[in-house]
């Protein structure tokens, strides 16, 4: 039986698998409240992640007792570039600041000035929320705070701490703080001196299949597991998506329409980003790495539609059936919350352009999916620009469920898009599978293995004019923004 942990944002999903990979339990913890002080600003109390964890496996050792017990290997996710700056005691300091927190714009710039050659080391751009950022922020704002600084990890790998005693972190997880070197896949001693640390201060660094540690003694006995089992590197919660979902061999990829939308792509080298603000990160497998661009806001778009509009969004999706058709004339930006890639403007924002006396709810509905799929196909554009091709993308998330959203994404990105059977189990289910890995020696393909297929959707030809016609006004209106 194989354990796996995802802490995200709001809340901590664990799952239970066995030995031929089916999900046998699953627990999730009350909601994690997240402390706004001031614009900009996200913050958590590192101590909730630690109850909330708790939580869900107290939770499945009540439901799933048996099963608990036999637990062999876990594996962790969880949310990316969290700043959990500890004491010599391995005490928070302060609340973590958060992936979405944007407080240090101002240090990105600094950054860039402090290591000129920055993409040679980390190949991107630094943007608020990458770690490093983040304690530049803190040695400029809370100088008593960073010079008491003795550990940083980010939140997965705090709650690490506290199950096996050890500080670890897995290279996906970790090359999101632009502190390690993505050629050699360790820490780069002239990113963290340009930030002020250096390497005393960082946890170990494993691959995301290799044995990080084990559970301490006491914790198994708290949850009834027969012995103290390993624990996996792991990753950050995309790549352990993409852990789940078998997207470990170059070029292939996924694309998610979440409340955000993310598109990642692995690769078999490092690719620096350019220009442009995507990520370039290890994998949570040996030899691999990804890009991974975010559209802060994907489904959220469409939720916003739906209160102006005082219909729930399935019944707008609804109303435009499911047959694919040509791309409408009316434009929308979706950068409610600002972009984070491939253009990093936290200040940018979002709306309608050209909108008519002809334009109903179907309209606006129909422009707010396409411009989704339009910023998704920036994105693409600066993968593609990077050197990396895309051969097939696996389509997740909830806003997938829908075949004319599908289309109107293959028909903008002009590739195939495939459609798993079933639901994802997403982050947690791909963390069990690095457990597997650890506890077993298995070979990480014989078991991150692509799910069932029950279809795929392609771009549709007679249609593609259209579209291209339409990302071109698009991306005119994006300018104007």
């Amino acid at each position: 039986m194989f354990l796996g942990i995802d802490l995200g944002t709001s809340g901590v999903k664990c799952i239970l698998m066995d030995a031929d990979q089916q999900l046998v339990a699953e627990a999730s913890s009350r909601p994690l409240e997240v402390t706004r002080a001031h614009p900009g600003w996200s913050e958590q109390d590192p101590a909730l992640w630690w109850g909330a964890v708790g939580e869900a496996l107290d939770a499945l050792r009540a439901n799933h007792g048996t099963a608990m017990a036999a637990v062999e290997g876990i594996g962790l996710s969880g949310q990316m570039y969290g700043a959990t700056v500890l004491d010599g005691a391995d005490k928070p300091l302060r609340p973590a600041i958060l992936w979405n927190d944007t407080r240090s714009t101002p240090e990105c710039e600094e950054l860039s000035e402090a290591v000129p050659d920055l993409m040679h080391h980390v190949g991107r751009k630094p943007t608020p929320g990458v770690t490093a950022t983040k304690l530049m922020w803190l040695r400029r704002h809370e100088p008593e705070t960073f010079h008491a600084i003795r550990t940083v990890l980010l939140p997965k790998d705090y709650v690490r701490l506290l199950l096996t005693g050890e500080k670890v972190s897995d290279l996906a997880d970790a090359s999101g703080t632009m502190w390690v070197d993505l050629d050699r896949r360790d820490w780069s001693d002239t990113m963290l001196s340009a930030c002020g640390l250096d390497q005393r201060q960082m946890p170990r660094l494993v691959e995301g299949t290799a044995v990080s540690g084990r559970l301490r003694s006491e914790l198994a006995a708290r949850w009834g597991m027969v012995r103290c089992p390993v624990v996996a590197g792991g990753g950050s919660d995309n790549a352990c998506g993409a852990c789940g979902t078998g997207v470990i061999e170059d070029g292939d990829g996924t694309v998610s329409l979440g409340t955000s939308g993310v598109l990642f792509v692995a690769n078999d080298s490092p690719r620096s980003a350019g220009d442009h603000a995507i990520e370039s990160l290890c994998h949570a497998v040996p030899d691999r790495w990804h890009q991974m661009s975010v559209v802060l806001s994907a489904t959220s778009c469409l939720t916003w539609l739906s209160a102006r509009l005082k219909a729930s969004p399935a019944e707008l999706v609804q109303a435009l059936g499911h047959a694919p058709r040509s791309a409408t004339d009316l434009t929308f930006v979706p950068f409610l919350d600002g972009c984070w890639s491939p253009r990093s403007d936290a200040k940018i924002r979002g709306g309608f352009f050209g909108l008519a006396h002809q334009h109903d709810d179907a309209a606006m509905t129909q422009a707010v999916m396409q411009g989704v799929a339009f910023a998704i196909r920036e994105c693409a554009d600066a993968f593609r620009a990077s050197g990396t091709e895309l051969r097939r993308l696996l389509a997740i998330g909830g806003g997938s469920q829908s075949e004319l959203w599908l289309s109107m994404l293959a028909n903008t990105l002009e590739l195939e898009l495939d459609v798993p059977r079933g639901s994802a189990l997403g982050a947690a289910y791909g963390a069990a599978r690095l457990g597997m890995i650890a506890a077993t020696n298995a070979a990480p393909a014989s078991v991150l293995r692509r799910p069932e297929l029950k279809g795929s959707i392609g771009p549709e030809p007679a249609y593609l004019d259209s579209y291209t016609e339409a990302f071109d006004r698009w991306k005119g209106a994006v300018a104007s923004c």
